[in-house]
């Protein structure tokens, strides 16, 4: 049931982000950007994004070596590849010092994750190659996080003086740091506590004599 529900949030978001960028119209971006480079460049760390969002629950409900194996390869190399590389460039042109540390930072450590995922995989190492996909989807969870967090960052200046939708610009960078945090502390806190109750775990019991 949880799975499921990821995956839906996960499209829903995707449909929503790329949306504005299907018709490639700079007009009708979301992010004050230029026609030409900046725009291509921005528009491909948004459908790769997507794609990666996508794609990340699916791989966790895959149960066919073979299908599990493709869709990994195309999250990685269609999805968190060219999305984080994109980052790099799209934080930079932000011109906001909190957005560039905070989203190359994401972006770097999408790209070490998951390279990480991808040679525990390599030496069979099946569970740390789970856990380091498990980081690698909570970083890629970012584009959900943040844009849940700015609401709540508002909502959260009620009790001190009303919340201001004209702040919403100056939360944003604040949601997109805090969103990836939040996403590895929580992913974190969920490996050890897998990892505790499987070493807790007893064997099962021999058959009857």
């Amino acid at each position: 049931m949880r799975r499921a529900l990821l995956i839906v949030v996960a499209v829903g978001f995707a449909l929503g982000l790329s949306y504005p960028y299907l018709g490639l119209d700079p007009g009708d971006s979301r992010i004050e950007v230029p026609g030409g480079l900046r725009y291509a460049v921005l528009v491909t760390h948004i459908f790769t994004a997507a794609v990666a969002l996508v794609l990340g629950p699916l791989q966790f409900l895959t149960r066919g070596r073979t299908t599990h194996r493709t869709l990994g390869r195309v999250y990685l190399l269609a999805g968190v590849l060219p999305a984080a590389v994109a980052t790099v460039p799209v934080a930079l042109w932000s011109g906001r010092l909190l957005t560039q540390v905070g989203l190359i930072s994401a972006a770097v450590l999408w790209l070490v994750t998951g390279g990480l995922a991808y040679r525990a995989a390599r030496r069979r190492d099946f569970a740390a190659h789970r856990a380091w996909m498990l980081r690698n989807y909570a970083l890629t969870f970012l584009a959900v996080t943040a844009r849940v967090l700015v609401p709540v960052l508002l909502l959260v200046q009620i009790p001190f003086g009303g919340a201001d939708p004209a702040r919403v610009p100056e939360l944003i960078p604040i949601g997109q740091t805090l969103g990836w945090i939040v996403n590895l502390a929580l992913v974190e806190l969920f490996i050890v506590r897998r990892t505790g109750r499987s070493h807790t775990t007893p064997p099962p019991l021999p058959p009857p004599p």
